[in-house]
Parts: C-alpha cells; sequence; structure tokens
C-alpha cells in the first residue's frame, strides 16, 4: 500500500479562526495527515492543488437547515441529495438536520431515525437535531436513544401552537433531561400568545397578507421569549442556543446571562444582516416569508454590529426549500402559508459580506461559518484545518464577487431571497473528506458518500477540545 498522500493543497494561506500560517495541507485518506510549512518543499501526493496567493479555509459547518421537512400540508420541495449538493456549492461540507415529528402520531425518535435513514443519499456529512412537541413519561427513554445515536441536541419551540410549539413545563422537563445527558437545548424563541394575539388584531383589521408579516411578530416577543427561557436555563443548568436571533435585544439578553455565567449561544441566519422589512413592500414579498420576519434597517445594522463584535456565536441559513407556487398559494394569509427561505448555497457569500463590511475579519468569518458551529455542536474533526482533522476544506475567494441569480442556484428552489445582489467572497475548491468536489471544472458529485456524524457530550467535547491556538494546532 503506497504511503503516497492522496491529495496536497499547496502554498496556501491556511486561516483559522484563531490564525493563519502559510503551508501545504496533507490530506491522506480523508483525514489531514499534517501541515507542512510552506517553505518547505511541496510534498509529492496523487494530486497537488496550487492554492498560491490564495486562502483556505475550513470547510463550513451549517447547524440550522430543514430537509425534506413537513409542516402541515407543506413539504419542501429538497432532498439530501439536492440539499448537500447546493451546500457542497457554497462551501458548507457539514449540515445539521432537524428530526421534528410530522404530526402527533410521529414520536421524537422515530422521527430522527426517519431523517436518519434519509440522509444516506447526501452528499456532505450529516448530523441531527432532536425535537420535542410535548411531554410524556417515554420521552426520557426516547431523549436517552437519541444520544446513544449520536444526537446530542434537542429543539423546542415557543410559538406555533398546535403544532410544533412545547409548552413551559416541557421546555423546563427536557432541560433538566438534556443537562443529564449532557445535551444542548435549542430554542426557537418567539412570545406564542404576543404573536398569537398580535396576528389576530391585524387579521380582524384585515391586513393579514404577507406585506403585513413584519407587523404581527414584534421584536418584543422575540425578546421576551429569549429572557423567559434563559431564566429556565438558569434554573436548570441547561446550556442553551438560540436559533435565528433577529435583534439586538435577544443577543444582549444572551450576552448578559454569559457575563452571569450561564452557557448559552446566540445564532443568525444572512437573511437577517442583509434584508430589513422594507422587503415587505417589495413586488415580490413572498420571497421573504419566514419567521423571526425581518426587521427594520436600524435593527438589522445593530445585528451587524453585534456580529463584528463577536456577540453572536454562530450564522446558520436555516434552510427551508419551498418554492413560489407553495409561497404564493396563501400569500393572502400569513397564517396559512409555509414561512423558510431557502439559503444553505448563499451562506458563505452572504455572511461574508455582512461581516466584512462592519468590519469583521476573515478569521472571525471562520469561527461563525466552520468552527464555532463545529465546537458548540460538538462535532469531532470538523471546523478547523489541524493534523487529525477531517479534510474539509474550501479554497475561499475573499476578493471574488457575483451577483445571485435565483434560479442558477442548486438549492432546489426557483428563487432566492438574495437574487439580484452582488455579494463577496465565494469558494473557487472544495474539498469535502478529502474529495475535491467542486473546482474550475466545475462539480464533481462524489455520489452518497456522507457520513453521519455521531455528536460528542456537549461539556464533554468543550473539554477536550478548547478553542485551538496556533500552537495546539500544530500538534493537534
Amino acid at each position: 500500500m503506497s504511503n503516497t498522500p492522496d491529495l496536497v493543497i499547496a502554498n496556501g494561506t491556511v486561516v483559522n479562526s484563531f490564525g493563519r500560517q502559510n503551508a501545504h495541507i496533507v490530506v491522506r485518506e480523508g483525514r489531514i495527515a499534517e501541515l507542512v510549512d510552506a517553505s518547505a518543499p511541496v510534498p509529492d501526493a496523487g494530486r497537488i492543488i496550487d492554492a498560491a496567493g490564495k486562502l483556505v479555509i475550513p470547510g463550513g459547518v451549517d447547524g440550522h437547515c430543514h430537509v425534506a421537512q413537513v409542516t402541515g400540508r407543506f413539504r419542501t420541495l429538497d432532498d439530501y441529495r439536492t440539499t448537500s449538493t447546493a451546500a457542497l456549492w457554497g462551501g458548507t461540507t457539514t449540515i445539521i438536520d432537524f428530526g421534528i415529528p410530522r404530526d402527533a402520531q410521529e414520536t421524537p425518535l422515530a422521527a430522527v431515525l426517519h431523517k436518519k435513514e434519509l440522509a444516506q443519499e447526501s452528499r456532505c456529512d450529516v448530523a441531527l437535531h432532536g425535537a420535542v412537541v410535548s411531554w410524556d413519561e417515554t420521552v426520557p427513554w426516547q431523549l436517552e436513544q437519541l444520544a446513544a445515536e449520536g444526537v446530542r441536541s434537542v429543539k423546542m419551540y415557543t410559538t406555533n401552537r398546535g403544532t410544533t410549539m412545547a409548552d413551559g413545563d416541557t421546555i423546563l422537563k427536557v432541560m433538566r433531561e438534556m443537562v443529564r445527558l449532557d445535551g444542548l437545548t435549542y430554542i426557537h424563541a418567539e412570545h406564542d400568545p404576543i404573536v398569537s394575539d398580535c396576528t389576530q388584531q391585524h387579521a380582524d383589521d384585515g391586513r393579514i397578507g404577507i406585506e403585513h408579516l413584519h407587523r404581527t411578530r414584534p421584536e418584543l416577543a422575540e425578546e421576551v421569549s429569549v429572557k423567559e427561557t434563559l431564566a429556565m436555563a438558569e434554573y436548570t443548568k441547561a446550556p442553551v442556543y438560540f436559533v435565528h436571533q433577529s435583534t439586538p435585544g435577544a443577543v444582549d439578553l444572551v450576552t448578559d446571562a454569559r457575563a452571569r455565567g450561564q452557557e448559552a449561544y446566540s445564532e443568525t441566519c444572512p437573511h437577517y444582516l442583509t434584508l430589513d422589512d422594507t422587503v415587505y413592500g417589495s413586488a415580490f414579498p413572498e420571497w421573504y416569508a419566514c419567521c423571526p420576519p425581518m426587521r427594520s434597517p436600524e435593527t438589522v445594522a445593530a445585528l451587524k454590529e453585534r456580529l463584528a463584535d463577536g456577540a453572536i456565536h454562530t450564522v446558520s441559513s436555516d434552510h427551508s426549500c419551498y418554492d413560489l407556487s407553495q409561497k404564493r398559494e396563501r400569500s393572502d394569509d400569513i397564517r396559512a402559508m409555509p414561512h423558510g427561505l431557502p439559503g444553505v448555497e448563499t451562506r458563505m457569500p452572504v455572511t461574508f459580506t455582512a461581516l466584512t463590511s462592519a468590519g469583521g475579519s476573515v478569521e472571525d468569518f471562520v469561527e461563525v461559518f466552520s468552527a464555532g458551529p463545529a465546537r458548540i455542536n460538538a462535532l469531532p474533526g470538523k471546523g478547523t484545518i489541524a493534523a487529525g482533522f477531517d479534510a474539509d476544506l474550501v479554497i475561499f475567494d475573499p476578493a471574488e464577487q457575483r451577483t445571485v441569480d435565483g434560479g442558477a442556484l442548486h438549492m432546489g428552489a426557483d428563487f432566492s431571497p438574495f437574487d439580484g445582489r452582488t455579494l463577496t467572497g465565494w469558494a473557487a475548491v472544495v474539498v469535502s473528506a478529502g474529495r475535491v468536489v467542486l473546482d474550475a471544472d466545475g462539480f464533481h458529485d462524489p455520489g452518497p458518500a456522507g457520513r453521519f456524524v455521531a455528536r460528542n457530550g456537549f461539556r464533554e467535547h468543550l473539554a477536550a477540545s478548547p478553542l485551538l491556538s496556533p500552537a495546539t494546532a500544530a500538534t493537534a
């Protein structure tokens, strides 16, 4: 058996969240074998890609995707082949999907096992979150089984009564179980009584079409829910992660909790960093149907400042692949139309454009795009370019500009909320598990080669994998 490496990415500037170095990256059997200083000769390899003058970053980790998601009578139009292909085009080499019960008869465990089976068609690596809607005496056992499967986080919604909403008793009990199982509690935080009442008032006034979405879900509803959830997390000592935070006030609540010693994390999404509520007065307001909705220009600017300051820990796509026919079917009534945006492919350039426009560095970008999601979600081998880590790599061009054409993307939708926008920072080469899947010749479909990634315990992983420094990276 030859000892020649499979791949070397030579002469690149390797950028991790903690710093950069000029190096040759040596890849063998899907992992990074070593980093060789760029002053040394380029090692022999089955394939050598010259990255001179270019940046090489870890493959992206998108911690919030909805693949083949069923919500009521709507189903997203993607599958794992489609979404994972789009992810790779966008420099993301690992996605984390949700096993959310499709109806009251499907259990949390069954929902995850169903998604795990579907994920066998994935082109990139996949991990999963569980979800709990209602508590019964079987839930602790089901959560134990999920942990044994390597699913160490559970999502709950504080809104959407009658479908996915979990009540306060359920949230608190699940938090206790996640502490016991060394897991992480994910929360969609919007205060349901406020949202329900505000929506009903608008409906009574005949202002319930998509053009009014941003007025029916006020910022206060998000921030009150974050505050209540943080109190429950403090009481139970549960680590908590807030998905798609859209206001600086919500982020500040998490920052204050962390200052008091709580383990709490803020995620936002590319659309909340770049789009504001004027989109609901545009010619195509249905392009922007998501919850929470877009916020005021002032809120967007303040949220972007929080990102540049490091108060936001991850940027995830919240990818949901509905098409325009589904969106337009009930755009007259936001209570009946599907919410969610396609975004797994555009997460890289939108995030980079937003962050650097606010003064952030490439290292800051790597943190929220890859390293932070990998570390917080306890994904072994992900988020860092160092010996022993998975060979998930992107040759990244921070100067390349492209104008988004929603119809030319690969997500399975027929639109993009960023259509027509010029964005900076795109993938030139993508390597997933040591395979070159994107280069100047186009996309090279690896087939259903994606692996299911079993996650570590939350605190166990943080204790064993502190944020790497250049010194520790050399010996990792």
